[in-house]
């Protein structure tokens, strides 16, 4: 029971580490322009269907792929945003809300039509779990968790200490007093659209590494991101950090007592027992 205990805690924190940075992507669009967009579950498949195609169209490593993610995503992103959503945020975040979903409705069933319903792999050497005491390790999902690592650092270092990071911390902070200061808000929310969607790609290629992609990779996790965002408190990036780890954690553990079709529950159960104690979640809101 102990050594199942722990294999299923270690195969939480690495679905977390997974988990966080969709996560990270989806606080930090809320975080500039206070509305819930759930089309970051799209851009995840689109980010690991262009992940697949530098990976095995192109011939390069993983590593250089999950950059292709990234830049895709993003793109699509500003794209997507300026073409659909951006001209009905003066309507309020609850119509934009319902536009990204079903932007991200479109979005998938334009990557079904242009690859096809067959779940797809990505090329890697075939590597051996690592046992000690017990316990099963996969080399690959230690390296998925490292790339995450890699990309949080690389956030927290963009954000903390660059002139365009402290621009979107400033518009997330106080709208307002950023444009007084003369802060674009506009260039903020593309920027941060931007960045968002390029995590949500990043980290929709990192679950494709761990397991495999079809049209729906990033709808399955879709309620798991929002559950950590909200767990940790929307608008808080490390809170989002935070969050990931309770849901991926929670996941994994409820699978003691549960059957895994209902896994997916236990991420809104966190938010219930959170949100009960902290209405803001763990960090609260607008909490860098």
């Amino acid at each position: 029971m102990i050594t199942e205990l722990a294999q299923l805690l270690i195969n939480g924190i690495l679905a977390g580490a997974l988990l966080a940075v969709p996560a990270i992507g989806f606080t930090a669009i809320y975080a500039v322009l206070r509305f819930p967009n759930f089309a970051v579950a799209s851009h995840a498949t689109i980010g690991a269907y262009a992940g697949y195609i530098a990976n095995v169209n192109f011939g390069l490593p993983a590593w250089m792929s999950l950059f292709a993610a990234f830049l895709v995503a993003g793109v699509f992103g500003v794209v997507s945003d300026e073409i659909v959503l951006r001209r009905l945020r003066a309507s309020g975040p609850l119509t934009v809300a319902i536009a990204s979903v079903a932007l991200t409705i479109v979005l998938e069933n334009v990557v079904r039509f242009s690859f096809g319903n067959d779940l797809l792999g990505y090329d890697l050497p075939v590597l051996r779990d690592w046992r000690a005491s017990g316990l099963r390790i996969g080399p690959q999902q230690v390296y998925n968790a490292l790339a995450a690592a890699a990309a949080m650092a690389a956030l927290f270092l963009f954000l903390a200490f660059t002139r365009t990071g402290k621009m979107m911390r400033a518009v997330a902070d106080n709208p307002m007093l950023a444009g007084l200061k003369g802060i674009d808000a506009l260039t903020v929310a593309r920027l941060a659209n931007f960045a968002g969607m390029g995590l949500a790609g990043f980290g929709g290629m990192l679950i494709g590494l761990d397991t495999s992609i079809d049209p729906q990779t990033g709808f399955r996790v879709m309620l798991s991101i929002f559950a950590a965002a909200v767990v940790g408190g929307l608008g808080s990036i490390p809170g989002a950090v935070i969050g990931a780890f309770v849901v991926g954690i929670g996941e994994e553990l409820s699978l003691i007592v549960l059957d895994p079709s209902y896994r997916t529950a236990i991420g809104f159960v966190a938010i219930l027992v959170v949100l009960s104690f902290r209405p803001r979640g763990i960090l609260g809101e607008r909490a860098y």
